[in-house]
């Protein structure tokens, strides 16, 4: 993967920056540390210092420069750390570990640093210290210092270890953003072969996941999830094409063959509008398939959701047994209700009224019992929903026909689908594919069931969506 193209990515840019701030943050913290110890060694030195000058300004005032100069003797016998020099006016050395006088003048405070040769047993060594001198009466001269070349070892040590740190830091998070950024590209660049095989029209291409459920993983789940919407809806478009120009075919070429027949032929003014009234029925049949086909789309497509209001449920059912009653009296069939009063949910009435009138309108020409011991009733019942803590309400419509097969009934719920029991009853397949998409819309399911005999249409929808 070229080089030049890793540094481009938000990632590494990302890593950059991170390093960026972690490396100040170390530095800081870091001189923090080198400033506090160095700091501590250079107070601890004068500290040290300025106990022996306490302690040699005593002898002086007690003895004079003679106790001075004994004293000074004395310690430079085994001096540890302590450097002394008492010098004459003349320059000469009367006491000390110091050979003679640094050539370093002090500063305003009398103290100065300088390096020293220090004798040892493989010869003689420069070592750093630091001192501090005064001029006593009569011109003699006093130095006391420490020697501060451990002191300088450890300020270097630490500040050796600051810089491989922070170079340690910035190299290993280059490598670091640079690692993360070929792993991101790879998965980046897999997701955008996928998207242009997409693009290309390949609609069964899926985003790949790598299985970390991590931000991508989840986002390439998402997609995934919006191409399969999209794919069924293509495939439910083409579907829905097809159906449209095989089960809309033949009316029209009733229509038309009734009509040119009629024009063929002498044929008296009953004729002609027997003919006409036939046409209409025909192009009302043709109108309510196209009219279903506009509502289920646009149940689908949720462009209802905005006219959305409270909805008396319990109102919609009674109004909807009342209108249906006399035609399922036709049919030698009856109601039976057990809808509470006060089931409000937050829809769109005009397809709750639309699905309803569809399940009875389905359960009145397909619920004629099969045997003559099973019920002629048409079951409608509702009721709050246990497993949405009554957030929620379930409306079901049985009936005692001959039922649905098990392995159709999710056939049954696409657009067109008509089984061979029901082909010679009117109708164009489009009534459960209406009720399903009005479930979806309002963010409920719709479940088929055996009614021991016959069908049971449930739905479950909540109370609000929003």
């Amino acid at each position: 993967m070229p080089l030049i193209k890793l540094l481009k990515t938000s990632t590494f840019r990302l890593a950059v920056i991170y390093l960026a701030l972690f490396a100040a943050s170390a530095i800081t913290l870091l001189a923090y540390v080198y400033w506090n110890t160095a700091g501590f060694l250079a107070r601890q030195t004068d500290e040290a210092v300025e106990v022996e000058i306490a302690g040699l300004a005593d002898q002086y005032r007690q003895g004079g420069l003679p106790l001075l100069v004994h004293t000074v003797i004395q310690r430079s016998r085994d001096p540890g750390q302590s450097l002394y020099l008492v010098l004459d006016p003349a320059g000469r050395v009367l006491a000390g570990t110091l050979d003679a006088r640094p050539q370093v003048e002090p500063g305003p405070d009398g103290w100065f640093d300088f390096n020293y040769n220090r004798k040892t047993l493989d010869g003689t060594e420069v070592k750093a210290a630091r001192a501090r001198a005064f001029f006593l009466q009569e011109g003699f001269y006093l130095l006391v210092g420490r020697d501060v070349q451990e002191r300088r070892e450890i300020e270097n040590l630490i500040t050796n270890a600051l810089i491989w740190a922070i170079g340690l830091t910035v190299a290993l998070g280059l490598a670091g953003g640079l690692f993360m950024s070929r792993n991101m590209l790879a998965r980046v660049d897999d997701i955008n072969h996928s998207s242009r095989d997409i693009m290309e029209g390949d609609l069964s291409q899926r985003l790949p996941i790598a299985g970390t459920g991590d931000e991508l993983d989840q986002l390439g789940r998402n997609l995934n999830a919006m191409l399969d919407q999209i794919e069924a809806l293509m495939t439910g478009m083409r579907q829905v094409t097809d159906n449209v120009a095989h089960d809309l075919r033949s009316p029209l070429n009733r229509l038309r063959n009734r009509l040119e027949v009629t024009l063929m032929q002498e044929a008296s003014p009953e004729d002609y509008k027997l003919a006409l009234e036939k046409t209409i029925a025909e192009a009302d049949g043709l109108l309510g398939t196209f009219n279903a086909l506009l509502m289920i789309a646009r149940a689908e497509a949720g462009s209802l959701r905005d006219s959305m209001t409270w909805v008396d449920l319990s109102a919609t059912l009674h109004d909807a047994a009342e209108l249906y009653e006399p035609v399922a009296e036709e049919n030698d069939l009856a109601f039976a209700v057990d809808v509470p009063e006060g089931l409000t949910i937050w829809g769109n009435r005009e397809l709750l009224s639309q699905a309803v009138a569809n399940l009875l309108d389905n359960a009145i020409k397909h619920g004629m019992p099969q045997t003559g011991n099973a019920a002629r009733v048409i079951e409608i019942a509702a009721a709050p929903d246990p497993a949405r803590s009554g957030r929620g309400v379930i409306l079901s419509v049985g009936d005692h026909g001959p039922g649905i097969p098990e392995e159709e009934r999710q056939h049954v719920l696409e657009r067109f689908v008509r089984l061979e029991a029901s082909r010679n009853t009117p109708g164009s397949g489009l009534g459960l594919s209406l009720v399903a998409a009005v479930a979806r819309l309002h963010g409920g399911v719709i479940e088929l069931a055996d009614n021991d005999p016959g069908l049971r249409v449930t739905l479950s929808l909540p109370v609000s969506g929003r």
